[in-house]
């Protein structure tokens, strides 16, 4: 059984850093059983948006009703045939990851195969606290290592966070979301144009989100402070980037942050983060 875990968790990793260099670098920061455990939680999260996102040619709803209860089935019987269900469910039993947060999250993305727009704050709201809050609420759990104290005193700022996160994710990939997936996940936008005024007010409540995470960042325990705060840095850089960026360009082309820029920030974190001179 040990070496299927292993091997479980492997393949999470895979997962993670195939499908994002920015996240598997933050996560290579950290100790092996804490990085082990967070490619998990990006393994399974990564499964059931790439059903709502890219299947295109495949019965989206019966993916994601398959997958929710396979991993039901995983939870109950602390197995799944799945590698990364299996590494998942690992990680939800030891580190006693509520499961209303796994619920909210699969409710966000099956809203994703049928809504299409977000007319006002609540509805947005709403889609980011299960796509992206509780992502963040199921990453502190692993970083507080059941430190119930710490993680009801972090538990806002990695929430923040995780809005913020997704919220730089929904700018840079706003041409995507509209014209791929027909998709418009800022209620700003509800009839009305994606003009500078416009980005500015999202670019706006972004840095409060920042703000307030920030303080979080700087309670974190040792190795998950400097990975945390190097996903931090990475975001902070991409939205300058979108800030100087004209919407027009915007809407025409992905914004990214170069590989040369994200290892420089590495550096940063290291410094930062090791001295906690935050």
């Amino acid at each position: 059984m040990e070496l299927f875990d292993i091997t479980a968790l492997k393949i999470s990793k895979v997962v993670t850093t195939t499908y994002s260099t920015s996240f598997s670098l933050a996560t290579s920061m950290m100790r092996k059983e804490m990085r082990d455990a967070i490619y998990a939680i990006y393994g399974f999260v990564r499964l059931a948006d790439e059903i709502v996102d890219t299947f295109h040619a495949h019965d989206k709803e019966a993916l994601l009703d398959r997958l929710e209860t396979d991993l039901k089935s995983a939870l109950q019987n602390h197995i799944s045939l799945n590698p990364v269900l299996h590494a998942f469910q690992l990680v939800v039993h030891k580190y006693q990851i509520p499961f209303e947060y796994i619920v909210a999250f699969l409710d966000s993305m099956r809203s994703d195969l049928h809504k299409k727009t977000y007319t006002d704050k609540n509805e947005t709201d709403s889609y980011i606290y299960g796509s992206a809050d509780v992502v963040g609420l199921m990453c502190l759990k692993v970083f507080t290592l059941r430190d119930d104290d710490m993680f009801e005193r972090l538990k806002e700022p990695a929430m923040r966070l995780g809005s913020a996160f997704q919220k730089v994710n929904f700018l840079r990939d706003i041409k995507s979301d509209s014209e791929e997936l027909g998709r418009s996940y800022f209620h700003h936008l509800q009839n009305a144009e994606f003009t500078e005024e416009k980005k500015l007010l999202i670019i706006s409540e972004i840095e409060n989100d920042f703000a307030v995470a920030y303080q979080g960042i700087k309670q974190l325990p040792g190795d998950a402070r400097i990975a945390v705060l190097l996903a931090y840095l990475y975001y902070q850089k991409l939205l300058f980037k979108l800030k100087v960026t004209p919407s027009g360009k915007i809407k025409e082309r992905r914004i990214r942050v170069p590989n040369s820029v994200k290892m420089a920030l590495m550096v940063k974190a290291v410094v930062l983060g090791k001295f906690n001179i935050l």
